[in-house]
């Protein structure tokens, strides 16, 4: 049987996690995929009129309006089609308290026209599935990959560093997805309660919750850093929380377990399907209330968790390899 090729269309080079997610597929997909090569916008519209006449399946991945054009024109042609849905523009940003119906109009035009709607965790998937029961049954899933380099480069020992058991790191910003707010008020409560001298380092961009998080005077607001930058702020954490009532994956977790750094995760994040041996006071259940963040902070301070879920998480089967295939093998 002749091998089903295929045309990965998306953005794989502004370093954002879906653009990683594009790259790191290109990397691992078969000799022979087709891939996009050109920014700009009318080459870009060129290269998919000539590329899907070459494929036999289209790919999708990530948000974009030159999605609208290159379904499509696989319909026009009888090409099969899959959308990569890393999140859920229209659902994000009514969390975010930023609507923008024509972002949510191109979203939902893309759900329509593709075969197939392939989310980034099954977490995800069950989600869609109920927020668009429309596209149900188009709906599968194929978990994100990790980067081997990723858990190989730490020991799960801190790399000898000492670590600051004052310092709770999060990542978000003032994005109310990320519910860095509740994270405030628990530190609040730990400070008041447990260890006067804690604070919260904040990275991320600006968003609605960006002043309140301001005010609270144990805050260390670093904005945007690199992820160089990122990767010490890992490994100098007492607890990395990630606390978001909606994260479709959550690649944070696995980069502070395998940096050495204890990590607290919402319920909601889809990255919790691969970590296997997780016990409730690794999860946070009620990402609204800081009472249960505060109490399991504490509780992973005194018992860090980070060697344990590195080793719940099955390389073999979660290398990007191993994720390509499996790719593949639901569009072929």
């Amino acid at each position: 049987m002749k091998p089903v090729r295929i045309f990965f269309a998306g953005d794989s080079v502004s370093g954002t996690g879906p653009a990683n997610v594009t790259k790191y597929y290109i990397r691992n997909l078969p000799e022979g995929t087709l891939y996009q090569k050109f920014r700009n916008k009318m080459l870009r519209v060129l290269e998919i009129v000539v590329k899907t006449f070459l494929a036999d399946v289209v790919v999708y991945s990530g948000y974009s309006k030159q999605n609208i054009l290159g379904l499509k024109l696989a319909k026009h042609l009888g090409k099969k089609s899959a959308y990569l849905m890393h999140g859920c523009v229209e659902y994000e940003n009514e969390i975010n308290l930023e609507e923008d119906p024509e972002m949510t109009r191109i979203e939902r035009q893309t759900l329509v026209l593709s075969d197939r709607i392939i989310a980034v965790s099954r977490t995800f998937a069950d989600f869609l599935r109920e927020f668009y029961p429309m596209h149900a049954k188009k709906v599968d899933y194929v978990y994100n990959g990790i980067d081997e380099e990723l858990l190989n480069r730490s020991a799960h020992d801190d790399n000898g560093k000492v670590r600051d058991r004052h310092m709770i790191f999060t990542i978000g910003g003032g994005m109310p997805r990320k519910r860095i707010t509740r994270i405030c008020e628990a530190v609040e409560i730990l400070r008041r309660d447990y260890d006067p001298e804690m604070y919260l380092c904040v990275i991320g961009d600006t968003g609605a919750d960006s002043d309140i998080i301001a005010s609270f005077d144990f805050v260390r607001n670093l904005g945007i850093v690199p992820f160089d930058e990122a990767e010490k702020l890992f490994l100098q954490a007492a607890v990395f929380v990630q606390n978001s009532c909606f994260e479709t994956f959550g690649l944070a977790v696995v980069e502070s377990v395998s940096l050495g750094c204890p990590a607290l995760i919402s319920r909601h994040a889809g990255a919790l399907g691969i970590i296997k041996g997780t016990r409730n006071g690794d999860i946070i259940d009620n990402c609204e209330d800081p009472e249960e963040i505060a109490r399991k902070i504490k509780g992973l301070i005194e018992d860090p968790n980070a060697a344990r879920l590195a080793q719940g998480i099955d390389m073999e089967s979660c290398s990007w390899k191993k994720r390509s295939e499996e790719l593949m093998s639901k569009l072929s």
